[in-house]
């Protein structure tokens, strides 16, 4: 019993002291901070060096704030009362609020404040005792935003917390940032030695601000040695930066490509299968963007789900209107293709006014969830931007289910009964005319998902579909009439041609050249890239 009893005192005993260390820790905090606050005001730079320190070294929640404050140039002293407040000007005034409490005190004019002036050295000291408070954050990510702010203002006086940092540091992320950072600082020294260290860091280093800082030392360089080391880095950093521009070129062309790809895919289909030209084509994918734009308004709290619920209502949608347009319009002018040129464009033009009727000419905004925002960075070079890949994987995922449908199933099978010989396919007990309404439906629909994927590039509008129409043309007939792998490898193609030539030649010149090689293409090869074969070719 009385053991049980020395242990459970002994236990208080340490909890107290514990308990008395923390709150004398607590206070030694606030005591630094409150000293550091006073010295502040004073008159003498010193002491305001000396406070800035002090501030640091508290460990307090408010210094970080403070004294980013104080190197803004918004931190002030009421002369009333010396209240310590952060200030900024608005309408011949200071909005002034209470920078230990964060309470507002209203507008006051600028002849009642004390500004709290600083010179370049404690600038100097403002920065280092920031990056020292921020590169010794608990959290991962605070420490390499800091470090990563570091690289733009490195200078030799903070070698000395970077390099105590680099060592204590456990992430590799934020070490490999704080070693180019300790570069950069070592690249402004003043022995020829240490610049040649620094540079000898730099060798594998992507990020532009190395190659910006290389230029700057080169440009004021006097020792042969390091100008050598330097040029020869920068040569290198420079060929890696336009290899990744291709790359980057090529990524885009690629996302150009999958949404010709997607606009196209539907025409191609109708114009291989039934042999019309669909120039509703576009206010196709002009329904199917709009949709996508009601569900977002039903639903405005999910935008996510309403954008996935989207694609099925856009399929629907376009598909059904498609329908319609075939029975009632297409049906009757099978067999003349200048006759259902005029029609559909004429119908077109009806889409057109119907939406404008509907939604009014302007554009509509469609958001973008937070799934698709933001980008996926390679490397400090090369980022993709996210909703551009995953629409790409779309693409590919919609082109693999019309593939599997069109071989695999009893639809795709009359389909290509019908493409291939229709006065055979009928007489065979093939549904000639309900295949025709099947598959002008089935290309008005994939025409609407198009439309759900064009929302997250572009403003919604009733004149969307006519940026595309020409284009998905130009991509079926370079392709092949009615072959879906044409269809593919042609609007991909295009969309990478296209952005290869824009940077030199500009947007408008570049269709223009594409136009006239399709041209030229289709004169020696009339049949583009994947003819058709057999009775189909017929």
């Amino acid at each position: 019993m009385n053991s049980s009893l020395r242990h459970c005192s002994i236990a208080l005993v340490a909890s107290l002291l514990l308990i008395f260390s923390s709150l004398y820790s607590v206070a030694a905090q606030s005591s630094l901070f409150s000293e550091g606050i006073a010295l502040l005001s004073s008159k003498k730079f010193d002491d305001k060096e000396k406070g800035i320190t002090s501030i640091g070294e508290s460990g307090d929640p408010l210094a970080e704030q403070t004294l980013l404050a104080l190197l803004n140039g918004n931190l002030f002293f009421t002369k009333s009362d010396r209240t310590l407040v952060y200030g900024t000007p608005e309408d011949k005034q200071y909005a002034i609020s209470d920078l230990l409490t964060g309470k507002s005190l209203g507008l006051i004019k600028k002849r009642k404040l004390a500004k709290i002036t600083i010179n370049n050295q404690i600038r100097g000291t403002l920065k280092s005792t920031l990056a020292q408070i921020n590169l010794t954050h608990p959290d991962k990510d605070k420490r390499l935003a800091a470090a990563t702010a570091i690289l733009y203002d490195a200078t030799p006086d903070i070698l000395p917390i970077l390099t105590e940092c680099y060592r204590t540091e456990q992430d590799a992320a934020v070490k490999d940032v704080l070693a180019t950072a300790l570069a950069l600082a070592g690249l402004q020294h003043p022995e020829p030695q240490k610049r040649l260290a620094a540079l000898d860091t730099l060798q594998n280093t992507m990020d532009p601000v190395v190659k910006n800082a290389l230029q700057t030392l080169l440009e004021k360089e006097q020792d042969p040695a390091v100008q050598k080391a330097a040029g020869t880095i920068l040569t290198e950093i420079e060929r890696t930066i336009a290899w990744y521009a291709k790359l980057e070129t090529i990524f885009f062309g690629l996302s150009l490509g999958s949404v010709l790809v997607l606009a196209a895919i539907g025409l191609a289909i109708t114009f291989g299968v039934i042999g019309v030209i669909n120039m509703a084509h576009g206010e196709l994918i002009m329904l199917g963007a709009y949709t996508t734009y009601v569900l977002q308004q039903l639903m405005p709290n999910s935008i996510g789900f309403a954008l996935a619920l989207s694609v099925p209502a856009a399929f629907c949608v376009s598909g059904l209107v498609g329908i319609v347009i075939e029975k009632s319009v297409i049906r009757f002018l099978y067999g003349r293709p200048l006759e259902t040129l005029l029609a559909t464009f004429g119908i077109s033009l009806v889409l057109q006014q119907t939406v404008r009727s509907i939604f009014s000419p302007l554009n509509r905004s469609v958001s973008t969830p937070e799934w698709m925002s933001g980008s996926i960075a390679i490397n400090p070079i090369l980022s993709l931007t996210t909703n551009r890949v995953t629409i790409f994987i779309f693409a590919m995922i919609v082109f693999a289910a019309l593939y599997l449908l069109l071989k695999k199933s009893s639809l795709g099978l009359h389909v290509r009964a019908v493409a291939q010989n229709r006065a055979m396919a009928r007489a065979m007990g093939v549904r000639a005319a309900r295949v025709d309404a099947l598959t002008f439906g089935l290309g008005s629909g994939i025409a609407g998902i198009a439309g759900v994927a064009l929302s997250q590039l572009t403003n919604v509008g009733p004149n969307l579909g006519q940026a595309y129409i020409i284009d998905s043309f130009m991509v079926v007939v370079f392709g092949g009439v009615g072959n879906l792998w044409g269809t593919l490898l042609g609007g991909l193609s295009l969309g990478i041609a296209n952005k290869i030539l824009e940077p030199w030649s500009g947007a408008v010149l570049a269709k223009i050249l594409i136009l006239v090689f399709i041209i030229l293409f289709i004169q020696k090869r009339p049949q583009g890239l994947f003819p058709q074969k057999g009775r189909a070719a017929e």
